[in-house]
């Protein structure tokens, strides 16, 4: 199991003047997940507005990508799909751009029209048998990049069949999170985290000069740590099978769905991806995931500045070739 940690690690200098900042930490639920954003401020009055500043942007990218929202611009591309392009901002119209460059890149591992995906896979206990071959065919007939017509000309999004469906499940916490975050670094803030239920990007260090760290939990004893891996300036999202998952014919099934199959994904009990920013470490956990251990981190040793660790369900620790540990820190 790979479990994200925050730790610091001493840096070889001392700054006396940032002994006067405070670290200011606020945590609430934003976009239907665990939000905790920490800022480094030369007092907490200014900590909080700063927090408030970032919630409010969060706030803001929410109306515009949530697919549960009716105003919304994606759930305006959704309701005319098949039917119409619709117009959009800029701002959407280029994170769903980036998002068809991923599924590239990833073989479809990663798709934003996953959505159009019926709700066939229940992870309540409900579920009692596998769906039938026909009901996941009608599940993904639906879903694919290719069917996403973009026209950068017009500005607009078009879903080429009725019933398709975009969301943004598998990417939005992370875009979120670097838009928070260049949203304070443009108001001068020093330091911080914004962590967006594990996916969290980082900018500056501590009060005291230390660095950022995550730390890998070891897979046979999720309390202990089996190494410490700065996050300078960068940033790391997981994706993980610990909580939701079912067992059927005693084989487990992770939530993460291979949006090419409709089959679960299995075989891998974690990702983590180490990136410059959230919204790619987001969406590569998910398709490494899916991809599969070997698939996955061939991919990430082909992409620059990117790394992976993969905890596969023997608890055993693969890692792309940037990855280097350090189980003395």
């Amino acid at each position: 199991m790979f479990v994200v940690f925050l730790c610091s690690l001493l840096c070889a200098f001392s700054n006396a003047q940032r002994e006067e900042d405070i670290t200011v930490k606020r945590t609430l639920k934003l976009m239907g997940t665990r939000f905790e954003i920490t800022v480094i401020a030369p007092n907490e009055d200014i900590g909080y507005i700063n927090i408030d500043e970032a919630v409010s942007e969060i706030k803001r990218i929410e109306k515009i990508i949530s697919s549960w929202d009716d105003a919304s611009e994606t759930s305006l591309i959704n309701k005319n799909a098949g039917v119409k392009p619709v117009r959009v901002c800029r701002e959407l119209f280029q994170l769903i751009e980036r998002s068809k460059k991923i599924s590239e890149i990833t073989d479809g591992a990663f798709d934003i029209s996953y959505a159009s995906m019926d709700n066939i896979w229940k992870f309540d206990g409900s579920m009692d048998r596998m769906p039938n071959d026909g009901e996941l065919q009608r599940s993904i007939s639906k879903i694919g990049y290719q069917k996403i017509i973009l026209d950068s000309k017009e500005q607009t999004v078009f879903l080429k069949e009725k019933g398709m469906r975009i969301g943004f499940g598998a990417i939005g916490k992370g875009y979120a999170a670097d838009r928070a975050k260049e949203l304070l670094v443009s108001k001068q803030v020093k330091g911080g985290i914004i962590n967006a239920s594990g996916d969290l990007t980082t900018w500056g260090t501590k009060v005291t000069g230390e660095k950022w760290l995550i730390g890998i939990a070891n897979p046979l004893s999720k309390d202990k740590v089996f190494s410490w891996l700065p996050v300078v300036e960068s940033s790391v999202a997981t994706s993980g099978n610990y909580e939701k998952y079912i067992v059927l014919n005693g084989k487990k099934y992770s939530h993460i769905i291979d949006p090419r199959t409709g089959y679960p994904t299995t075989g891998i009990n974690s990702v983590s991806i180490f990136a410059k920013n959230a919204e790619l470490c987001d969406a590569l956990a998910t398709a490494v995931f899916i991809m599969g251990r070997d698939s996955g981190i061939h991919l990430i040793n082909q992409i620059n500045g990117v790394e992976a660790v993969v905890v596969d369900d023997g608890n055993k620790i693969h890692k792309s070739t940037g990855i280097l540990f350090d189980k003395n820190q």
